[in-house]
Protein backbone atom coordinates (compact mmCIF):
# COMPACT_ATOMS: atom_id res chain seq x y z
CA UNK A 1 0.00 0.00 0.00
CA UNK A 2 1.62 3.50 -1.07
CA UNK A 3 1.84 5.74 2.17
CA UNK A 4 -0.28 8.57 3.48
CA UNK A 5 1.24 11.75 2.33
CA UNK A 6 2.28 13.66 5.32
CA UNK A 7 0.85 17.55 4.56
CA UNK A 8 1.95 20.33 7.39
CA UNK A 9 -1.60 22.60 7.76
CA UNK A 10 -0.40 25.95 7.75
CA UNK A 11 2.96 24.54 8.16
CA UNK A 12 4.44 23.62 11.16
CA UNK A 13 1.54 25.45 12.69
CA UNK A 14 1.16 23.37 15.63
CA UNK A 15 4.35 25.05 17.48
CA UNK A 16 5.12 27.72 14.86
CA UNK A 17 2.98 30.86 13.77
CA UNK A 18 1.29 29.92 10.90
CA UNK A 19 1.02 30.37 7.37
CA UNK A 20 4.48 32.30 8.18
CA UNK A 21 8.09 31.86 6.56
CA UNK A 22 9.24 30.14 9.63
CA UNK A 23 6.69 28.06 9.68
CA UNK A 24 6.79 26.35 6.20
CA UNK A 25 10.83 26.22 6.95
CA UNK A 26 10.02 24.53 9.65
CA UNK A 27 7.53 21.72 8.51
CA UNK A 28 10.34 21.24 5.94
CA UNK A 29 13.00 20.52 8.38
CA UNK A 30 10.46 17.73 10.55
CA UNK A 31 10.32 16.21 7.20
CA UNK A 32 6.86 17.00 5.87
CA UNK A 33 5.91 15.54 1.77
CA UNK A 34 3.92 18.61 1.78
CA UNK A 35 2.42 21.90 2.82
CA UNK A 36 -1.23 22.88 3.08
CA UNK A 37 -1.29 27.34 2.43
CA UNK A 38 -4.23 30.00 1.86
CA UNK A 39 -4.04 32.87 -0.65
CA UNK A 40 -6.09 35.77 -0.62
CA UNK A 41 -5.22 38.90 -2.34
CA UNK A 42 -4.67 42.47 -1.28
CA UNK A 43 -6.03 45.81 -2.48
CA UNK A 44 -3.79 46.49 -4.83
CA UNK A 45 -3.49 42.63 -6.09
CA UNK A 46 -0.96 40.82 -4.73
CA UNK A 47 -1.82 37.16 -3.39
CA UNK A 48 -0.46 36.96 -0.01
CA UNK A 49 -0.62 34.46 2.56
CA UNK A 50 -3.06 34.26 5.66
CA UNK A 51 -6.08 32.12 6.69
CA UNK A 52 -8.72 34.29 7.41
CA UNK A 53 -10.12 36.78 5.28
CA UNK A 54 -9.15 39.57 7.90
CA UNK A 55 -5.87 39.87 9.77
CA UNK A 56 -7.45 39.73 13.28
CA UNK A 57 -6.52 36.99 14.30
CA UNK A 58 -3.18 36.30 13.19
CA UNK A 59 -1.26 39.56 13.80
CA UNK A 60 -1.36 42.67 15.51
CA UNK A 61 -3.78 44.44 12.86
CA UNK A 62 -6.96 44.45 11.89
CA UNK A 63 -9.04 44.96 8.89
CA UNK A 64 -9.75 42.40 5.50
CA UNK A 65 -6.88 42.00 3.63
CA UNK A 66 -8.44 43.17 0.67
CA UNK A 67 -8.57 46.53 2.03
CA UNK A 68 -4.88 47.38 2.60
CA UNK A 69 -2.57 47.26 0.23
CA UNK A 70 0.56 44.55 0.19
CA UNK A 71 3.05 47.57 1.22
CA UNK A 72 0.55 48.93 4.52
CA UNK A 73 -0.01 44.79 5.12
CA UNK A 74 4.04 44.59 5.96
CA UNK A 75 3.88 46.63 8.56
CA UNK A 76 1.69 43.96 10.80
CA UNK A 77 3.40 41.68 12.81
CA UNK A 78 2.87 37.85 12.09
CA UNK A 79 4.52 36.02 14.59
CA UNK A 80 4.15 38.15 18.24
CA UNK A 81 0.27 36.71 19.05
CA UNK A 82 1.74 33.15 18.92
CA UNK A 83 4.63 34.20 21.00
CA UNK A 84 6.86 36.99 21.58
CA UNK A 85 10.25 35.39 20.44
CA UNK A 86 8.04 35.22 17.44
CA UNK A 87 8.27 38.73 16.43
CA UNK A 88 8.92 40.07 13.32
CA UNK A 89 7.54 37.51 11.12
CA UNK A 90 5.33 38.78 8.03
CA UNK A 91 2.59 38.18 5.94
CA UNK A 92 4.24 36.00 2.95
CA UNK A 93 3.37 36.69 -0.62
CA UNK A 94 2.94 33.64 -2.89
CA UNK A 95 6.40 34.45 -4.31
CA UNK A 96 8.19 34.34 -1.46
CA UNK A 97 6.82 30.71 -0.46
CA UNK A 98 6.54 29.48 -4.30
CA UNK A 99 10.29 30.69 -4.52
CA UNK A 100 11.17 28.80 -1.40
CA UNK A 101 9.30 25.52 -2.01
CA UNK A 102 10.42 25.38 -5.80
CA UNK A 103 13.33 22.97 -5.27
CA UNK A 104 12.00 20.72 -2.38
CA UNK A 105 9.76 18.00 -4.01
CA UNK A 106 7.17 18.72 -2.34
CA UNK A 107 3.25 18.67 -2.95
CA UNK A 108 1.71 22.01 -2.75
CA UNK A 109 -1.77 22.19 -1.52
CA UNK A 110 -2.61 26.24 -2.33
CA UNK A 111 -6.51 26.82 -0.94
CA UNK A 112 -7.97 29.62 -2.45
CA UNK A 113 -10.20 31.61 0.06
CA UNK A 114 -12.26 33.05 -2.62
CA UNK A 115 -15.26 31.50 -0.64
CA UNK A 116 -16.51 34.69 1.60
CA UNK A 117 -15.00 37.52 -0.66
CA UNK A 118 -14.42 36.97 -4.55
CA UNK A 119 -11.09 37.64 -5.92
CA UNK A 120 -11.36 38.39 -9.26
CA UNK A 121 -9.43 36.26 -11.88
CA UNK A 122 -7.73 34.69 -8.05
CA UNK A 123 -7.81 30.95 -10.11
CA UNK A 124 -5.87 32.61 -13.13
CA UNK A 125 -3.26 34.82 -11.05
CA UNK A 126 -2.31 31.26 -8.71
CA UNK A 127 -2.21 29.17 -11.77
CA UNK A 128 0.42 31.75 -13.88
CA UNK A 129 2.40 32.03 -10.23
CA UNK A 130 2.39 28.11 -10.57
CA UNK A 131 3.57 27.56 -14.06
CA UNK A 132 6.30 30.72 -13.43
CA UNK A 133 7.96 28.78 -10.70
CA UNK A 134 7.44 25.59 -12.45
CA UNK A 135 5.43 23.68 -10.02
CA UNK A 136 2.85 22.82 -12.42
CA UNK A 137 2.90 19.14 -11.53
CA UNK A 138 3.74 19.37 -7.89
CA UNK A 139 0.43 21.89 -7.07
CA UNK A 140 -3.39 20.87 -6.31
CA UNK A 141 -5.51 23.96 -5.79
CA UNK A 142 -8.34 23.47 -3.54
CA UNK A 143 -11.33 25.66 -2.03
CA UNK A 144 -14.84 25.47 -0.09
CA UNK A 145 -15.98 27.62 -3.44
CA UNK A 146 -16.64 24.50 -5.84
CA UNK A 147 -17.37 27.27 -8.51
CA UNK A 148 -13.79 28.16 -8.23
CA UNK A 149 -12.14 24.91 -8.89
CA UNK A 150 -14.44 24.67 -11.81
CA UNK A 151 -13.22 27.72 -13.07
CA UNK A 152 -8.92 25.96 -12.40
CA UNK A 153 -10.07 23.52 -14.77
CA UNK A 154 -11.97 25.76 -17.39
CA UNK A 155 -8.90 28.21 -17.29
CA UNK A 156 -5.90 24.98 -17.42
CA UNK A 157 -7.78 21.51 -16.90
CA UNK A 158 -4.18 19.87 -16.30
CA UNK A 159 -4.09 21.28 -12.79
CA UNK A 160 -5.20 19.34 -10.46
CA UNK A 161 -8.21 20.80 -8.16
CA UNK A 162 -9.29 19.31 -4.53
CA UNK A 163 -12.85 19.73 -3.19
CA UNK A 164 -12.66 21.44 0.53
CA UNK A 165 -15.72 19.44 2.34
CA UNK A 166 -16.83 19.79 6.33
CA UNK A 167 -19.61 16.99 5.68
CA UNK A 168 -20.28 13.25 5.47
CA UNK A 169 -22.14 13.64 1.91
CA UNK A 170 -23.86 10.63 0.23
CA UNK A 171 -22.08 9.23 -2.51
CA UNK A 172 -19.32 12.11 -2.65
CA UNK A 173 -17.66 10.46 -5.47
CA UNK A 174 -20.25 11.25 -8.05
CA UNK A 175 -20.23 15.05 -7.06
CA UNK A 176 -16.30 14.78 -7.31
CA UNK A 177 -16.45 13.48 -10.73
CA UNK A 178 -19.80 16.26 -11.86
CA UNK A 179 -17.19 18.78 -10.72
CA UNK A 180 -14.80 17.11 -12.22
CA UNK A 181 -12.05 17.59 -9.65
CA UNK A 182 -9.36 15.47 -8.43
CA UNK A 183 -9.67 14.99 -4.99
CA UNK A 184 -11.40 15.27 -1.78
CA UNK A 185 -10.20 17.33 0.63
CA UNK A 186 -12.65 16.23 3.54
CA UNK A 187 -13.09 17.04 7.56
CA UNK A 188 -11.13 13.93 8.70
CA UNK A 189 -14.10 12.75 10.56
CA UNK A 190 -15.76 12.44 7.43
CA UNK A 191 -14.21 9.68 6.58
CA UNK A 192 -13.21 7.46 9.03
CA UNK A 193 -15.59 4.84 7.27
CA UNK A 194 -14.31 2.07 5.52
CA UNK A 195 -16.75 1.77 2.68
CA UNK A 196 -16.69 5.64 2.20
CA UNK A 197 -13.12 6.00 1.48
CA UNK A 198 -12.85 2.24 -0.91
CA UNK A 199 -15.87 3.57 -2.49
CA UNK A 200 -14.36 7.11 -3.24
CA UNK A 201 -10.90 5.65 -4.38
CA UNK A 202 -12.27 3.12 -6.78
CA UNK A 203 -13.30 6.16 -8.28
CA UNK A 204 -9.92 7.53 -9.05
CA UNK A 205 -10.50 10.49 -6.48
CA UNK A 206 -7.93 10.73 -4.16
CA UNK A 207 -8.27 12.02 -0.28
CA UNK A 208 -6.17 14.50 1.61
CA UNK A 209 -8.14 14.97 5.05
CA UNK A 210 -7.70 17.67 7.44
CA UNK A 211 -7.00 18.86 9.98
CA UNK A 212 -5.46 15.50 11.95
CA UNK A 213 -3.81 16.10 14.77
CA UNK A 214 -4.61 12.85 17.26
CA UNK A 215 -2.04 9.85 17.10
CA UNK A 216 -5.18 8.25 16.96
CA UNK A 217 -6.75 9.31 14.06
CA UNK A 218 -3.84 9.49 12.26
CA UNK A 219 -2.97 5.90 12.52
CA UNK A 220 -6.46 5.19 11.59
CA UNK A 221 -6.70 6.75 8.68
CA UNK A 222 -2.77 5.64 7.40
CA UNK A 223 -5.17 2.29 8.19
CA UNK A 224 -7.97 2.99 5.72
CA UNK A 225 -5.51 4.46 2.96
CA UNK A 226 -5.98 8.19 2.80
CA UNK A 227 -3.53 9.60 0.16
CA UNK A 228 -2.79 12.46 2.07
CA UNK A 229 -3.02 13.83 6.35
CA UNK A 230 -3.52 17.28 6.49
CA UNK A 231 -1.93 18.61 10.20
CA UNK A 232 -0.44 20.75 12.29
CA UNK A 233 1.88 18.30 13.69
CA UNK A 234 4.12 17.02 10.70
CA UNK A 235 6.84 15.93 13.44
CA UNK A 236 3.83 13.53 15.35
CA UNK A 237 2.80 12.15 11.55
CA UNK A 238 6.06 11.64 10.24
CA UNK A 239 6.95 9.34 13.49
CA UNK A 240 3.77 7.08 13.30
CA UNK A 241 4.53 7.27 9.25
Amino acid sequence: MKKSLNIAHRGFSGNYPENTMLAFKKAVEAGCDGIETDLHMTKDGIIVICHDETIDRTTNGSGFINDYSYEELCKFDSGIKFGEEFEKEKIPTIDEFLYYVRDKGLLINLELKNDVIHYDELEKKVIEKVYEYNLQNKVILSSFNHYSMIRVKKYDSSIKTGLLCAATLYNVQDYVKVVGADALHPFYPSVMNEKIVTCIKKNGIKINAYTVNEEMHMKKLIELGVDGIITNYPDRLKKIL
